[in-house]
Formats: structure tokens, sequence, C-alpha cells
């Protein structure tokens, strides 16, 4: 067997394996997974993909075009965040399946922020958040 094989069967070892993890390890190394493909790959709900060094999970079964790529298609794709990140950067919900959930924390504008409700789709600083140093005081 060439160097080549191998290299080739320690991939496939290193997919499968990659696929038994859960989200919160997996998140922390995207580069284990597929990068996403837009030539009409078959996606199945729960499959994970590298997209722009991140991971994103399939939420509904599909054909892969350019046009849903995984930040551009929310009702397709959700990004799986690195829970080393204490603060991870806000981005937009767009409904129940991003939203953010009471307790997750953000960074936005400058700010640390903390979600106050479940469910959370408004830009903190707007509603539903509380700046991290005025957290203590409120809880």
């Amino acid at each position: 067997m060439d160097a080549l094989e191998r290299a080739r069967q320690t991939r496939r070892a290193i997919t499968l394996y990659a696929k038994e993890l859960p989200d919160e390890q997996a998140a922390g190394m995207p580069s284990l997974f597929e990068k996403w493909d837009a030539s009409g790959v078959a996606y199945k709900g729960g499959d994970r993909v590298q997209y722009n060094d991140l991971l994103y999970k399939c939420l509904t079964e599909h054909m892969s075009q350019e046009s849903w790529a995984p930040e551009a298609a929310p009702s397709l794709w959700v990004r799986i965040d690195d829970p080393t990140v204490e603060w991870p950067q806000w981005r937009q919900p767009t409904g129940a399946t991003d939203a953010y959930a009471k307790g997750d924390k953000v960074s936005h504008n400058g700010k640390h922020w903390i979600s106050d409700v479940d469910a959370n789709t408004w830009e903190p600083g707007v509603s539903g958040w509380t700046q991290a140093d005025e957290y203590k005081e409120k809880f």
C-alpha cells in the first residue's frame, strides 16, 4: 500500500470518527469535516460541513446549490459555535432554528451581553439582553 492510499484510509477513518462527535466537541474541529459543496450534493438533516472555517449542521434534507450556502440559507443550515469561545460575536437569528437561549453570551458593538429570555431574536441593546457588567446586579 502506498502513502497516498494510507492517507485516504486515514482520512476516511477520521471522517467516520468526526461524525460521532457531539456538536460541542465538533465545533472546535471544523477541519475534520468535509467542506460544503455547491454542486448538487444531497445533504441530510444532521450532516455537518465546514464552511468559511466554521462548522454548520444541516437542518433539512436538500440538494446543494450555489445560493444555498450555509451562511446564506438559515432555513437549511445552523452554525455550530465553538464552546471554547466564551463571548462569540452576535449574529441576527432568522427564527427558531438559530435563536438564542436564556443565558447565552455574545459580544456586540464592543460589549458583552447575556440573553434574558429563551428564543431570543432581538439585537443586544434593543431588548431581551442585559449587558454583562449589569447582569450580576439584575439577577
